[in-house]
C-alpha cells in the first residue's frame, strides 16, 4: 500500500509548476531540506523517480507527466471537503491560450465564468499553439484553447468554434479595393506572419500549400499588434484573424483582401482526459462549450 501525503503532493505540484525546489518550498511555507525529504519520501513510496535536474531549473520525468493530473485532481477534491454541498467551486484555475483567444475571447469569457464562480483564481499563460500545449504536458496548465490545427497522444482536443482568418493591407496598398485577387498577386506580395509553431502560420501554410502558392515571407513576428503596424508601415500584406482586425478595418486604416484562399479553422479546448479532469476544469470545460 502506498502512503501518500497531501503536503507531499502539494509540494509535487508547486515543483512541476514553479520549475524549481526552492520557489515551490517557499511557496508551501516549508524550508528547502524539509521539501527536498519530503519529494526523496514522495519518490521512495511512489517506487519511481519524479524529477530530472537540468542546470538550476527540475524537469518532469516520464513518470510524473503520466501523474501530475490525477494528483491535480487529488488536490482538487480534497479542497472541495470545505463544501460538504459541493456546490462552491475555487481555488487556482491555470490556463493556457494562443494569442487571438486569449486578447478577444477569454477576457469575456472569463468575466462571465467568474460571476458563476467568485471564489476561482484564474492565471492565464499566452503563447501559441505549440506552447499551450507545452503547458499541459508540463502540468502547468490545466486547460488550454488553441488556434491551430494539432494532435497529441495523450490530451483531449475538443473542437471549439470556428474562426476566419483575414488577408488585409494598408488602404493604398496596390491590392487594395480589388474585386477579387489572383494567386499570381499573392505569389508577388511581401507577407508579414506569424512565427512557425503558431496555429495561424499553420492555417496560413497549409491554404498556400493546398493551392501551390509560394508565399515570399517578408516578417514572420510572434505579436499580432507587430504584425499589423508593420502593415500599416508598408511592409506587406498581412494574415490574421478577423477578430484581432475588426477595429482596424472599420476605422479604415487596414483594407481586407478578396482572395481564393481557404482560411477557416477551428479552435479547440485541449485538456488531459475526462478521467483525469479536476472538477473546477469540467465545469469551466462545460461553459466553453455551451457559449462556443
Amino acid at each position: 500500500m502506498i502512503n501518500l501525503t497531501l503536503r507531499q503532493l502539494r509540494l509535487f505540484e508547486a515543483i512541476a509548476r514553479l520549475g524549481t525546489l526552492t520557489r515551490a518550498a517557499n511557496e508551501q511555507a516549508i524550508s528547502q531540506s524539509a521539501a527536498s525529504q519530503a519529494i526523496k519520501e514522495l519518490e521512495s513510496g511512489l517506487g519511481y523517480g519524479l524529477f530530472h535536474r537540468v542546470g538550476r531549473e527540475l524537469v518532469l520525468s516520464e513518470a510524473a507527466q503520466a501523474v501530475l493530473p490525477r494528483v491535480q485532481q487529488l488536490l482538487a477534491l480534497a479542497d472541495g471537503l470545505g463544501d460538504p454541498s459541493g456546490a462552491a467551486m475555487g481555488g487556482p484555475l491555470r490556463l493556457a491560450a494562443s494569442v487571438t483567444i486569449a486578447s478577444y475571447l477569454l477576457p469575456w469569457l472569463l468575466a462571465r465564468f467568474l460571476e458563476q464562480h467568485p471564489a476561482v483564481e484564474p492565471a492565464v499563460r499566452i503563447s501559441n499553439t505549440a506552447g499551450v500545449i507545452r503547458e499541459l504536458e508540463q502540468g502547468w496548465a490545466l486547460l488550454g484553447l488553441i488556434e491551430g490545427p494539432a494532435r497529441h497522444s495523450q490530451l483531449q482536443l475538443t473542437p471549439w468554434r470556428t474562426d476566419r482568418l483575414a488577408v488585409f493591407c494598408r488602404p493604398d496598398h496596390p491590392l487594395a479595393g480589388q474585386a477579387a485577387i489572383g494567386l499570381a498577386e499573392l505569389a508577388q506580395a511581401r507577407w508579414v506572419v506569424r512565427e512557425e509553431g503558431s496555429g495561424t502560420r499553420r492555417v496560413l501554410d497549409e491554404a498556400a500549400a493546398k493551392l501551390g502558392l509560394p508565399l515570399t515571407v517578408a516578417l514572420a513576428l510572434n505579436r499580432q499588434e507587430a504584425i499589423k503596424q508593420s502593415v500599416k508601415a508598408g511592409l506587406g500584406i498581412g494574415c490574421l484573424s478577423e477578430l484581432s482586425v475588426a477595429q482596424e478595418v472599420a476605422r479604415g486604416e487596414l483594407c481586407l483582401l478578396a482572395t481564393p484562399l481557404p482560411l477557416t479553422r477551428t479552435f479547440s479546448l485541449v485538456s488531459w482526459p475526462d478521467e483525469r479532469q479536476p472538477p473546477l476544469v469540467r465545469a469551466l470545460l462545460s461553459f466553453l462549450q455551451a457559449e462556443g
